[in-house]
């Protein structure tokens, strides 16, 4: 579903996604009251994620149960963790939270299982009209599962665009507040040394994403926030690599071939369409408070509010 030539290929989509977000924002500005932009921005991510799942556009009410649903199941896989430790004393010790992981699949099941059957019925009987063509119906995720077919492997990263100021606003703050502190862990194959320590074959190691953002000997005043850091080109003249295939800074998506395949997709819908639109201003009086919560990933604890001005 990330794979850029998909990606790519619903370029025609995304105004629809963001336009969904503009008017939404529009409401908001007229109103001339503080706006909550994050709930604004997840509903009009979650509208094209689940457009791009099941070829099918879903009212608001739709896409909230979904967003709320996920969130949930998202939640639940570090909740759940307890229950693994001591599996069978657990089921006794822990009966009630032992039903919430069979509840919580069983919602999942009615939730998707139509959307799934729907979208296989629409295909066959476009198939039967013969109409079943790339450039008239794209090819939804489910659509790549249920046929269990993939496509050839392609390894090669496309070159990152040279970034305007946005961008930069975007990278600065993906190193000072990465989404999460660790990445996923990782199992050594075989024993090897590193920097004078020995590590033994099938070790867990965990990268501290948070702390290679802050390092004083990479980052000068790491924790203050400059642009400058971003805006500036390499001795290549090239722009700040963030998939970490020339060199490792930071990695908020992770590095090299087990990079977030999300990351093109996600920057891809940060840049610029804000500021396009809505010249933006803070709410007077109010600080932005850059405290961390732990949700499923890092978050504002207090989420920023502004006002926003329809260009």
């Amino acid at each position: 579903m990330l794979h850029p030539s998909l990606v790519k290929s619903r370029s025609k989509h995304r105004p629809w996604a963001l336009s969904i977000l503009i008017h939404r924002l529009l409401d908001k500005s007229n109103s001339a009251t503080e706006v909550m932009v994050l709930d604004h921005i997840k509903h009009a991510i979650y509208s094209l994620l689940v457009f791009m799942c099941f070829g099918d556009k879903m009212d608001e009410a739709r896409i909230k149960q979904i967003t709320d649903l996920k969130h949930r199941a998202l939640l639940a896989t570090i909740q759940f963790k307890i229950l693994n430790i001591f599996p069978r004393v657990g089921k006794i010790i822990f009966r009630n939270r032992w039903k919430e992981p069979t509840t919580l699949r069983k919602e999942i099941d009615s939730m998707f299982i139509p959307l799934i059957q729907a979208r296989v019925k629409y295909v066959e009987e476009k198939a039967k009209d013969g109409v079943h063509k790339k450039e008239e119906q794209p090819v939804a995720y489910v659509e790549t599962l249920l046929n269990l077919e993939l496509p050839e492997e392609k390894r090669k990263l496309t070159l990152m665009k040279r970034w305007l100021v946005s961008a930069a606003v975007i990278l600065e703050g993906l190193r000072r507040h990465p989404p999460s502190h660790f990445l996923l862990p990782h199992r050594v194959g075989e024993e090897m040394e590193l920097s004078g320590y020995v590590i033994p074959k099938n070790s867990i190691i965990y990268f501290m994403v948070r702390e290679m953002g802050l390092d004083p000997k990479v980052w000068e005043d790491p924790m203050e926030f400059k642009l400058e850091r971003f805006l500036n080109t390499d001795r290549n003249g090239e722009p700040f690599d963030i998939t970490g295939n020339r060199e490792i800074k930071m990695m908020p998506f992770g590095a090299g071939r087990r990079i977030c395949p999300a990351y093109d997709f996600a920057l891809l819908h940060l840049e610029a369409n804000f500021i396009w639109h809505f010249e933006w201003k803070p709410v007077e009086g109010d600080d932005v408070d850059l405290t961390e919560e732990l949700d499923f990933t890092f978050t504002m604890k207090n989420p920023l509010t502004d006002c926003l001005l329809y260009k």
